[in-house]
């Protein structure tokens, strides 16, 4: 079952009421072909990757990245989910819709997925279709491809009115491990931001830098 994500996003996602008791067809409409993670084009940097992952608590294997013509990383929904996974989302910059790729450990097997709400709570009737490696899913609204890795689940999913099936599962074939210029947008840096020094008006530009205590007349 997927776990609320600790973080503090702007960007918050509606709430999610989806369950169990659903039913499985195999072999649903979509093209064809299997559905798996993309390996990235270039090899991730592991030891920037695994520094940054674990300041946030975030398990390095479980991070992961994807795109969607349209739609931009909102960094401040980048987080923990559960324990020790992976939550970010992207939002649309015209419609303002939002595509959320969530990735923690766990399997999806034809018994188990009714059972996983496609989001944040139980309550809703959820279906299961297989398409290809993937299973689509639905629930309360919501939709989604979840695509099982070794150990872990990689789901992207969005409003069914707001993101259309074919996008979805373009963005959740998209998803891999992030590259070293991946890694440096998506997850922030571990290094303390430099110091400003502080400046101070009593201060000369001049002379030996002491303190100016000169008093005008009067006072």
């Amino acid at each position: 079952m997927i776990r609320h994500a600790r973080v503090l996003p702007v960007l918050v996602l509606a709430p999610l009421l989806l369950t169990a008791c659903g039913s499985e067809k195999a072999g649903g409409p979509g093209p064809s072909g299997p559905a798996s993670a993309a390996a990235p084009a270039a090899a991730p940097d592991t030891g920037e990757l695994a520094s940054r992952a674990q300041a946030m608590g975030v398990a390095p294997e479980l991070v992961y990245v994807t795109e969607a013509p349209g739609f931009t990383l909102a960094q401040q929904s980048v987080g923990v989910l559960g324990d020790d996974g992976f939550s970010a989302t992207w939002v649309d910059g015209e419609t303002n819709a939002l595509l959320r790729l969530a990735v923690d450990r766990g399997t999806i097997t034809a018994g188990t997925c009714p059972e996983q709400p496609v989001g944040d709570m139980s309550g809703e009737h959820t279906t299961c279709e297989r398409d290809g490696g993937a299973w689509y899913r639905t629930g309360a609204g919501r939709h989604e491809y979840a695509l099982p890795e070794e150990g872990h689940v990689v789901r992207v999913s969005a409003e069914q009115d707001a993101v259309p099936r074919d996008v979805l599962r373009a963005a959740a074939l998209a998803a891999h491990r992030p590259d070293a210029a991946e890694t440096d947008r998506l997850l922030p840096s571990v290094e303390p931001a430099p110091a400003t020094p502080v400046e101070r008006g009593d201060l000369p530009p001049f002379g030996d830098g002491a303190p100016d205590n000169h008093v005008d007349v009067g006072g």
